[in-house]
């Protein structure tokens, strides 16, 4: 006997087979169908403030767990609003599916009312942009979805749903099969050409970025670089990717970049890049590598051929995911009469101990080297933080020990006020771990309408909130060069404890070193969301190390 289903149907059954927990949505009136179909599912689902904490949400999911994230918006105003989360996604190689209603399919090119060709809208940014014209091509299309925004070199993918074809109905496959994930394994020749090669360096390093990791293969990768005493740098935002305990470990790649470690990588004589792109921030303005062709040996291992002497032609290119590199690296011998490196992997390691060692006090009442010692203190290693855009975050990057693979949620495109609506996602992830969302006060406001979601649902994140009273990446120290700058980039905040309050969580107000670490613990044992407004002296961030500044440098250096 045929069963019809609805198309909306069809499609929370297959989110179902996919092995969907969740979704982030903010309702509308054109995928009212989908939201009747997960009244009846055993999907959980979240409802976001606005449609950009609702990506924002999905993408975090997306980076924790390696399978897509998902969000779902309605038409034009939705949409526009869930770029940013897009964006993230495509930037940071994150799985995520966007799902928008559309208007009715006779309305099509009239200028319907939110009527937009998402196709041209998000063409720049989606792996993949299509409309489910009929009903018995849902199960087809978001199967494919899963597989193209997981596959290959990750990223988002957006499917438009016609109002009127949800509630069309179409006969239902008798199974529905999940979309397979597919590891690209490298080569035994290629394995064998990187053994040789490590046996030839005399300064090798490891760089480790990207997606399509997995908790097994940062253990699988940690026991090959123990193995060839090799020293291991993280990319920007990637810090998870090895423990920091770790003596192989000699810091990140990002800004406010310790000036060793950039003396380091341009010394190197072979570079092992491990999954990245090796993008604008990491590379420091395209300047630690030469393009194309670096100076340094370059092994290059992607899970998509097309990066792949995209950017860098490498030495040695390796068409592989992560995962699967790893798992073939660990096989890999090293020198018959041991590594030639030893002291070049332990200067590394002391001068990251150096650089991370010590915090130096900062102008004003609160001491941020007294925030991060509590936290080191009391938190456990599975602690997870996120955070978005801001000078705030180089002190998390330089002085938080990153212990485990996923505990770290940052968009590596910048964009500010992920840390909020990443926070619930990694939180709803995670419920038995802490989960520490880093902002700073402009950073917050961009998305501070999502604490009502976490109070709504119950999601206990600790919100730090550094409150400068400025746009400190873009004013910095300008008042003197440019004092026409302080009226555009001074913040005029509010009480944010005060507004924590009102939603009825925990709220405290930190305005000396010694309140912070009673304030830290009270909110952690609060058990629900809570807020921390950390008062911080305007000077008391110091601003990154600008791209501009970057380039300047690399010129200078030749």
């Amino acid at each position: 006997m045929t069963i019809e289903k609805s198309g909306a149907r069809l499609l929370v059954d297959t989110l179902e087979a996919n092995g969907v927990e969740r979704v982030f949505l903010v309702p509308g009136e054109s995928y009212l169908a989908v939201i009747d179909a997960l009244s009846e599912s055993p999907i959980v689902t979240v409802t976001a403030r606005q449609e950009s904490g609702a990506a924002f949400m999905a993408e975090a999911t997306g980076k924790l767990t390696g399978r897509p994230g998902i969000a779902m918006v309605t038409r034009a105003p939705g949409a526009t609003n869930a770029f940013a989360g897009l964006h993230v996604a495509e930037h940071d190689s994150t799985p995520m599916i966007l799902f928008v209603g559309q208007i009715e399919r006779s309305f099509r090119e009239r200028g319907a009312f939110q009527e937009m060709d998402f196709r041209k809208v998000f063409g720049s940014v989606a792996k993949w942009v299509a409309e489910v014209d009929s009903p018995d091509r849902v199960v087809e299309m978001v199967n494919r979805a899963f597989a193209v925004a997981t596959n290959g070199r990750p990223g988002p993918v957006v499917l438009v749903l016609p109002e009127d074809m949800l509630v069309e109905t179409a006969p239902a496959p008798a199974e529905i099969r999940p979309a397979p994930i597919v590891e690209t394994h490298p080569g035994a020749a290629q394995m064998w050409d990187l053994q040789k090669r490590l046996w030839a360096a005399k300064k090798p390093l490891a760089i480790l970025g990207g997606s399509r990791w997995s908790e097994k293969a940062v253990r699988q990768f940690a026991r090959f670089a123990e193995k060839f005493d090799l020293p291991v740098a993280c990319s920007f935002r990637r810090q998870m990717l090895f423990d920091h305990a770790d003596p192989h470990y000699v810091g990140d790649i990002g800004f406010g970049i310790n000036p060793a470690l950039d003396a380091r990588i341009r010394e190197a004589d072979l570079i092992l890049m491990v999954g990245g792109r090796f993008q604008e921030v990491p590379s420091q303005s395209y300047a630690l590598l030469d393009v194309p062709f670096p100076k340094q040996s370059l092994v290059h291992v992607h899970a998509s051929a097309e990066e792949l002497g995209r950017v860098y032609r490498p030495d040695l290119a390796i068409h592989a995911s992560a995962a699967a590199f790893a798992a073939a690296a660990e096989g890999l011998e090293p020198p018959p009469a041991g590594v030639a490196w030893a002291d070049w992997r332990a200067a590394g390691r002391a001068d990251w101990e150096t650089w991370t060692g010590t915090i130096a006090p900062n102008p004003g009442a609160v001491q941020l080297a007294t925030v991060w010692e509590h936290m080191r203190a009391v938190l456990p290693d599975d602690a997870i933080f996120t955070n978005g855009a801001g000078n705030y975050a180089i002190w998390l990057h330089r002085f938080w020990r990153f212990r485990k693979f996923g505990t770290q949620a940052a968009p590596c495109s910048g964009s500010m006020g992920y840390g909020l609506p990443g926070g619930i996602g990694a939180k709803l992830v995670h419920p038995d771990r802490p989960v520490i969302v880093c902002a700073g006060d402009g950073d917050f406001q961009m998305t501070s309408q999502e604490f009502a979601t976490a109070c709504q649902f119950g999601v206990a994140v600790v919100v730090i909130v550094f409150d400068n009273g400025i746009w400190g990446t873009i004013r910095m120290h300008q008042e003197r060069e440019f004092p026409a700058r302080v009226h555009a980039t001074k913040l005029v905040n509010p009480d944010f404890a005060a507004i924590a309050k009102a939603h009825g969580a925990y709220g405290a107000t930190v305005t000396t070193s010694e309140g912070f670490g009673p304030a830290f613990d009270a909110a952690l044992a609060s058990g629900g969301p809570a807020l921390i407004h950390v008062h911080l002296d305007p000077e008391a961030i110091t601003p990154r190390t600008t791209l501009a500044k970057i380039r300047a440098a690399a010129q200078t250096q030749g």
